[in-house]
């Protein structure tokens, strides 16, 4: 099931990407290298969200960053 996810999404990234590099002019080579930069890293994080969905998100991260000087201010 997962492996079914992950080449839907491989497939889609595929398709975005045929669909938005011809778009880029040329002369825009600085465009291009962060296009694929960003698409790879959104690809990335799409594939280990699909294999491990129960990561823990940045919000969780900030709640137990700030807990400490949450319960300080409560006394």
């Amino acid at each position: 099931m997962k492996v079914g996810f992950m080449l839907g999404t491989l497939v889609l990234v595929a398709l975005m990407f045929l669909h938005e590099w011809p778009r880029i002019r040329q002369a825009q080579k600085k465009e291009k290298v962060v296009f694929l930069v960003l698409l790879s890293l959104g690809t990335i994080l799409a594939m280990v969200l699909i294999w491990k969905p129960d990561l823990p998100g940045p919000t969780q991260m900030i709640d137990h960053m700030y807990e400490p000087l949450g319960r300080m201010l409560e006394k």
